[in-house]
């Protein structure tokens, strides 16, 4: 009877060190609500630098990395805090990929990540808002603020000849200060911003906001909301009751999703922006690696999700250990040169640099990310259009 419990204890020993020998980041997406058709393949863009690392040495000690994930629904600051509860204090995560709504990226923060000193990388949360937190050094992105996507927006309209627009935004952090970026511009550019109207995410009916902004005459509608909820809802009672002639949106608005539930013929012609990658030997390399995992590289924010979690673990592999602790530092210090450029997919060169006593640079899929001292990164902003059914990218935004 001994030796029994003695070979169940030991064996329970086992697996307990096997699962400890894990290292943990999380990943916070929009699995349910506003962004749900986007957030998949943010996800398999962070889960395939992840694959990287595994397939190429693992991490630390040939640890093996693994991303647990949480749903934060993209609206709920509930929902958001709970799952990053979960990841600081019941997964105990090293450091966190996400959020990507906004909302969520600063719920999780200020009531789990920061109390919990852990570090967030968010690949898609644009909102200045996110500049202002009290962080310790513990919240960055490798998306560039709307302060800029806004700005871009603007400047592209004015110079295809729109000079007038009537907006509507969803009232969050997101969408007001998207929509703050872009009328500020705009009017200043010389635009005519003829309303500029809040509304609240998950309503079944805009029909009396279409009306206050249609009788103003404007025939662009600008949408600063999401794909999956009411900027989809927007758009089609637009359409149905036969107001506006062309419809522009941000970057919540890119998703094929979002053509399919109003009608491909419809939306023909819609403007968006999103933050893209530059033109850089990273993001081809990024291309033709998603494409071998058979990913969409094209995906909204899925080079920055990659970016990220590259980013992290190159940070930990530099940190040394598992520990939260100088975390932040470790990551500024592999996204900034001097150093040894690595590029997506070379983390056995990485790895090995790191190990040598080297400093290295990561150039990424979605370009450099210089942290600056709020953690912000510059960036560049795609033009996109419906075409034939889908969202095409028409190059970057440069005016």
């Amino acid at each position: 009877m001994k030796r029994a419990l003695l070979a169940v204890a030991i064996a329970a020993s086992t697996f307990v060190g096997a699962a400890q020998a894990d290292v943990k980041i999380g990943f916070l997406g929009g699995f349910t609500g506003g962004i749900e058709s986007l957030t998949p393949p943010i996800f398999d863009g962070a889960n395939l630098a992840v694959t990287h690392v595994n397939e190429q040495g693992g991490i630390l000690d040939g640890q093996k990395l693994v991303i647990p994930t949480g749903d934060t629904t993209c609206s709920d600051a509930s929902a958001a805090s709970n799952a990053a509860d979960r990841m600081v204090n019941s997964e105990r995560v090293t450091a966190i990929v996400g959020a990507l709504c906004t909302g969520a990226t600063i719920a999780s923060a200020n009531n789990a990540a920061i109390p919990g000193g852990v570090v967030m990388v968010s690949p898609a949360s644009t909102a200045p808002a996110v500049s202002e937190l009290n962080d310790n050094d513990l919240v960055f992105r490798t998306v560039p603020s709307d302060a800029f996507q806004g700005e871009m927006l603007a400047k592209l309209l004015m110079s295809k000849g729109i000079e007038e627009v009537a907006v509507t935004y969803v009232n969050n952090d997101y969408g007001r200060g998207l929509a703050d970026a872009f009328v500020a511009t705009y009017e200043a550019e010389g635009g005519t911003v003829t309303e500029n109207l809040a509304h609240e995410d998950n309503r079944a009916d805009y029909r009396s906001e279409l009306g206050t902004m249609s009788a103003t005459g404007a025939e662009t509608l600008v949408v600063l909301a999401y794909a999956d909820t009411s900027g989809q809802t927007i758009l089609r009672q637009a359409y149905e009751s036969g107001v506006f002639t062309q419809y522009v949106g941000g970057d919540g608005m890119v998703g094929d999703s979002l053509v399919e539930a109003v009608g491909p013929d419809v939306l023909e012609g819609m403007i968006a922006t999103r933050p893209g990658s530059p033109d850089i030997p990273g993001s081809e390399i990024f291309q033709n690696l998603a494409n071998e995992a058979g990913i969409d590289p094209s995906a909204v924010f899925a080079a920055q999700a990659y970016d990220a979690a590259f980013l992290l673990a190159m940070a930990i592999e530099k940190n040394g250990s598992d520990s939260r602790e100088g975390l932040s530092q470790a990551l500024r210090d592999v996204a900034t040169a001097p150093g040894e450029v690595i590029l997506p997919g070379e983390w056995e060169k990485a790895k090995q640099l790191l190990a040598d006593g080297q400093e290295v640079n990561y150039e990424g899929a979605s370009g450099s990310h210089e942290f600056d001292e709020n953690g912000d990164v510059p960036g560049v902003v795609n033009e996109m259009a419906v075409e034939d059914g889908s969202f095409v990218n028409k190059g970057f935004v440069d005016l």
